[in-house]
């Protein structure tokens, strides 16, 4: 099975040219090339902010305002932020819409050295692997599940961080596997690159591809 070659986004032009943004610009770009599939919450002071993409789909789907920040190569940065104090009112927020986030930290000292201080990814929380109380749906458990096609087969595995349960089972069929889905509702299921995931019904879970060699 080959890799699916992810689509285009509208951040990739970017990240070429980086010498032509700002340095707290490219600071960003850099982290956020690694974690393309996240939405990056950049500490700036009081505020985590958002840039780009992040930012739009973050003030629509929060529902708070999109603003722009100066420039940086040649072009206005689109900007949404969030206070820090209100962080798991948000990432609660998103992690129910189906988002994952990447926080990002300031791990080195303001004025110590030259350029941006130094900023790391800390955190990454996705719907099925969260565990902290502020962020756990009452009354529902919070499952990360993968799925594994082979032909009419099926493997399906689910895990409960928070209880630290691991459940696997094999199984044959469409039906089956439809049914499982259902009565698990997992709050995040992850697929080999390439597998139809319009086929395992609406709404169930967000759906994260892997590379096809995770499901060895």
């Amino acid at each position: 099975m080959t890799s699916a070659k992810p689509p285009p986004t509208k951040t990739q032009p970017l990240f070429e040219g980086l010498s032509a943004h700002t340095p707290m610009m490219q600071q960003y770009l850099r982290i956020k090339a690694d974690h393309g599939r996240e939405l990056l919450l950049y500490r700036m002071g009081d505020f985590y902010e958002l840039f780009y993409d992040d930012a739009r789909r973050a003030a629509r789907l929060l529902d708070i305002v999109l603003t722009q920040r100066g420039e940086s190569a040649g072009s206005p940065i689109p900007m949404a932020g969030v206070p820090v104090d209100k962080l798991d009112v948000y990432l609660a927020k998103l992690v129910r819409l189906g988002e994952s986030v990447a926080i990002c930290e300031q791990v080195g000292e303001v004025g110590k050295s030259k350029g941006p201080v130094e900023r790391q990814v800390v955190r990454v929380v996705t719907p099925g692997t969260v565990t902290d109380e502020a962020l756990l749906e009452e009354r529902r458990e919070t499952l990360l599940a993968a799925l594994c096609v082979e032909g009419a087969a099926f493997g399906l595995a689910w895990l409960d961080l928070g209880a630290g349960r691991f459940t696997v089972l094999e199984d044959e069929g469409h039906e089956a596997l439809l049914a499982e889905l259902e009565r698990l509702r997992p709050a995040e299921l992850l697929v080999p690159e390439g597998l139809d995931a319009s086929t395992l019904g609406a709404g169930l879970a967000p759906v994260r591809e892997r590379p096809p060699w995770h499901f060895d």
